[in-house]
């Protein structure tokens, strides 16, 4: 078994991350196998090697060490070309000129059964002289994934039985970066991932990425999807809502064994006032137990 966590490095981990990677880690360990970390800073802009440093320290603090040397997507782009390479020998890659104003729209509208900001394919069936035409007018394309109607069912640990249809998702951004559904096929399979355990808001993209794995001959890992965490306001928790990250913590008189505490009762691995560590919670660990409703975090929380 080996599982990873994979944060971008544009901020502090706040408590929904560091509960997420702490799910990760004891599913790891839980199977006897390997934890790494994988920096997914494919967008250099707001990607930063201060953050990363940041948070490689909040889950050391936490007990949490990867036990291989860190990748960064930012120095694998080779290999994501490669994959691009493949997917269009095989016809499956088309541009597409939509503005990010149309994709807004066109996400915008209802979809059915396709993930969030699901594309309708707008691109897909340019003529050549249309194609020519943005060209000329100095328009990069982006490039997308060409589907056929494909549905893929996932067995989620967490979430349970999960099924849903792909849509042309991007592979590669018009300014040449790599997409995300993409980078995280090419490392997963790199780095032989057998489990991957990450926030529940990306269970409708599974999808994608399963058929990604099939177009390209790569395995499919088992997947694990944490509920998010909710703010005291039921939005979705954010650096905004205030002290959420181990710093913030730390200046109320929050210490990094109460954080572990209060992410242990979260999981009911153990009790608010417990003095426990990351094996201490490992010993009393199953992820079918994890629970699967948000944990809504109270006023007093933060």
């Amino acid at each position: 078994m080996r599982g990873r966590f994979a944060p971008s490095p544009t901020g502090a981990l706040h408590l929904g991350n560091l509960r997420t990677a702490l799910v990760s880690w004891l599913q790891a360990r839980a199977g006897g196998g390997e934890w790494l970390v994988r920096m997914e800073d494919l967008d250099r802009v707001t990607s930063s090697p201060h953050h990363e440093a940041e948070q490689l320290r909040d889950l050391a603090t936490l007990g949490m060490v990867s036990d291989g040397a860190v990748v960064r997507q930012s120095e694998r782009f080779d290999l994501y070309h490669q994959a691009i390479a493949t997917l269009g020998a095989a016809d499956r890659v088309y541009d597409c000129f939509c503005s990010r104003r149309e994709i807004r729209e066109a996400a915008q509208a209802p979809h059915g059964e396709f993930p969030d900001g699901a594309y309708p394919g707008t691109c897909r069936t340019l003529t050549a002289a249309a194609r020519s035409q943005h060209l000329a007018e100095g328009r990069r394309p982006a490039l997308r994934l060409r589907t056929e109607g494909e549905r893929f069912e996932v067995s989620d640990l967490i979430a349970g039985r999960f099924e849903g249809a792909v849509d042309d998702v991007v592979l590669q951004r018009n300014d040449g970066v790599p997409a995300y559904n993409l980078a995280v096929v090419v490392d997963d399979a790199a780095q032989d991932i057998t489990d991957v355990v990450r926030g529940d808001d990306l269970l409708s993209s599974t999808p994608r990425q399963m058929l990604l794995q099939q177009l390209l001959g790569l395995p499919h890992p088992r997947y694990a999807h944490v509920p998010l965490v909710l703010a005291p306001d039921g939005t979705r928790l954010a650096k905004r809502h205030g002290a959420v990250t181990l710093g913030d913590l730390a200046q109320r008189g929050v210490t990094p064994a109460q954080v572990l505490a209060l992410l242990g009762e979260s999981l009911a691995l153990c009790g608010r006032d417990d003095v426990v560590t990351v094996p201490d919670l490992l010993a009393r660990f199953r992820i079918e137990q994890v629970p699967t409703a948000p944990w809504w975090l109270a006023t007093t929380d933060l």
